[in-house]
């Protein structure tokens, strides 16, 4: 769900899916030419599409994120949520990284947002005090990154998330300097991976990566329509990650 308050509504909800999976377990994904983790299938997952873009072991990138931010307490499983590959072809506008404790407490999510200009940048959202992250939690960071080019690259995010063993909720909210917002939401309920549930959403939503980035631009079209401004892509910043913490627990 994506609803556009500013500076004129813009609101819609398209269904999609996503690879919900703990890296420690990725390769078992693999199912010969019907789905392929870094190689080739119908659907598949490749290292190259996040982290360090170039291949290399995901656990070793998000474990250094970890470490370098002293997060001791996600000690456990870390959960990947992700957009396959469809023919070989995907974009994810978010992906997430669930960093659990060992008794599957969420200490630290990671949101991996890409742009359509091929950029990338992180938020990664925990507690000051990295306590466990609670569905009532509200984590705050500063955009620091393009993504529409219909919005200035100011304001700021705030973050919450709802991991249930059936479910999945992350609400993403941005705030202009003049208060006014846009409201993101991906939810969801969760299926065993197997090759029935796998089939059933690959028919459901054909082709679903190309149908994510030809959604964006005709929303972009429809922007257009309603008279509001481009903006031009500034250059992006060196700092490749924004750390959203604590404002308020109810």
């Amino acid at each position: 769900m994506h609803r556009r308050l500013l500076p004129k509504v813009n609101a819609f909800v398209y269904g999609i899916y996503y690879l919900v999976f703990p890296l420690s377990r990725m390769h078992d994904l693999s199912d010969g030419w019907r789905f392929g983790v870094d190689r080739p299938g119908l659907l598949s997952f490749y290292q190259k599409d996040h982290g360090n873009r170039d291949g290399s072991d995901l656990s070793v990138w998000i474990k250094s994120i970890l470490r370098d931010n002293d997060i001791t307490s996600a000690d456990g499983d870390i959960i990947m949520i992700a957009l396959p590959r469809v023919f070989g072809y995907v974009f994810n506008p978010v992906s997430f990284w669930l960093c659990l404790d060992t008794s599957g407490g969420l200490r630290a999510v990671l949101a991996e947002v890409n742009n359509t200009f091929g950029e990338r940048h992180s938020y990664l959202c925990m507690h000051a005090d990295q306590r466990i992250i609670t569905e009532k939690d509200v984590l705050h960071g500063e955009k620091l990154f393009h993504v529409s080019p219909f919005l200035e690259r100011e304001g700021s995010y705030t973050f919450r998330f709802n991991i249930k063993d059936t479910a999945f909720g992350a609400w993403i909210d941005y705030t202009d300097r003049d208060g006014k917002k846009l409201l993101t939401a991906l939810t969801g309920s969760l299926s065993a991976y197997n090759a029935s549930s796998r089939r059933r959403a690959f028919w459901r939503y054909p082709l679903v990566t190309l149908h994510t980035i030809f959604l964006i631009h005709w929303q972009a079209l429809k922007l257009i329509a309603k008279g509001i401004r481009y903006v031009t892509k500034p250059l992006q910043l060196t700092n490749r990650l924004t750390k959203a913490s604590d404002i308020t627990k109810n």
